[in-house]
């Protein structure tokens, strides 16, 4: 007999985050007023060049399918970011637009697990990630990793989790939730074992643009086999647009084709047409007035939170998060956020969301909201944990 619902959901957990914003929304429909510092979403408007792009090709009425790799014109647009930026060659042939990261991540998984196929991630690391491997019928493995490493993995960790049923790694830099990149000489290693023992790299680089101190250069650089998704949500602020990018290594790009056209038939044109103007000069001077915004409010927020008793094992150097640990205020990160929210108004994430390394330890805040409003949540949690 059949076994409904299919036995790989017992694995995939809920996105606890969420539950903790339906609870904030909750009250703040009741007139209480939450300090969002729980979800990583930019509390920017989409920039308006991107706007009116959408508007003026929306007015046309003329919103329909297109490829199932997206707008030619912004694959090239695209390919043409990747020489700007950093430089690279990267053939607009390479380039799927997808339907944001995550859709880019289901075509990876889609088109490279197989049934008992094991991939290594990181432990903490985006929820999802290891949901999306178990969804094809891959096996998540959490390698632990700590502030000691930067919260990123080493050759030496793949050489340690690395047998004959891995298949492949899935890293993020900068990371979430930890806001930390992996060393370019790092990834470079990284990207060589893999390829030594014959395992495909998917590297997740949806923060890149929101760096502090620092560039983060892209994995292309160590080699055109490796998977790389990118995403219009996080430093074009195009959360709700639900679009990103895929780039493919050449020969699985006819199998990713394949996979976007039954799978999503296509992402959506509008969205399409809006980040035809991301990368417009006027577009990218308002994101970069924007990186340096969130650069003074991690500035702030750091030293703030430690003052409080928090600890922060790796500072981080992009995304806008900080992952601090919490074990000399409470044994139960989730128990401390929950009374956060419900005594003080500030919503902030367990670590129970991102792994079974130390979660209970762990809170992640994300510094979303204004200076002045991290200011309001630093004192209230001043006063809620009796310094005031």
């Amino acid at each position: 007999m059949p076994r409904f619902p299919a036995h790989r959901l017992a694995d995939i957990a809920p996105f606890h985050v969420m539950e903790l914003v339906a609870r904030a929304k909750a009250l703040e429909a009741g007139g209480r007023d939450i300090i969002h510092m729980e979800v990583g979403e930019p509390d920017f408007p989409t920039p308006e060049p991107i706007v009116a792009a959408a508007q003026t090709q929306i007015a046309t009425g003329c919103i329909r399918y297109t490829a199932a790799l997206g707008l030619p014109e912004l694959r090239t647009a695209i390919a043409s970011f990747y020489q700007t930026r950093y430089g690279i060659n990267v053939p607009a042939s390479r380039i799927v637009v997808t339907a944001g990261a995550s859709g880019g991540l289901l075509l990876a998984m889609a088109c490279l697990a197989e049934p008992g196929s094991e991939w290594l991630l990181t432990d903490p690391g985006y929820p999802c990630n290891r949901h999306f491997v178990r969804c094809f019928e891959g096996l998540p493995v959490g390698i632990p990793v700590t502030g000691e490493s930067n919260f990123q993995p080493t050759v030496d960790d793949l050489t340690r989790f690395w047998n004959e049923r891995t298949a492949g790694a899935l890293f993020a830099s900068p990371a979430n939730p930890t806001g930390t990149l992996l060393a370019d000489e790092t990834l470079a290693d990284i990207a060589h074992f893999v390829r030594d023992n014959g395992g495909q790299l998917i590297v997740d680089e949806i923060y890149h643009g929101l760096t502090y101190g620092c560039d983060a250069m892209t994995a292309l650089r160590f080699g055109d086999d490796i998977f790389v998704v990118q995403s219009f949500s996080k430093y074009f602020n195009m959360t709700g647009w639900r679009l990103g990018w895929l780039v493919v290594p050449p020969r699985f790009a006819r199998d990713i084709e394949k996979l976007a056209q039954n799978l999503f038939i296509s992402p959506s044109a509008a969205a399409q047409y809006a980040a035809l103007a991301a990368f417009a000069p006027a577009t990218l001077s308002i994101l970069e007035e924007r990186r340096q915004e969130f650069q003074r409010r991690r500035d702030f927020l750091a030293p703030a939170l430690e003052a409080l008793g928090f600890r922060l094992p790796a500072k981080p150097q992009g995304a806008f998060y900080l992952y601090a640990n919490c074990a000399q205020l409470t044994d139960d990160s989730g128990r401390l956020a929950r009374d956060l929210l419900e005594s003080a108004g500030v919503a902030a994430t367990p670590g129970l969301d991102f792994g079974s390394n130390a979660p209970e330890k762990h809170l992640r805040f994300a510094y979303t909201s204004s200076v002045a409003r991290l200011t309001e949540a630093v004192d209230r949690i001043r006063r809620f944990l009796g310094q005031a």
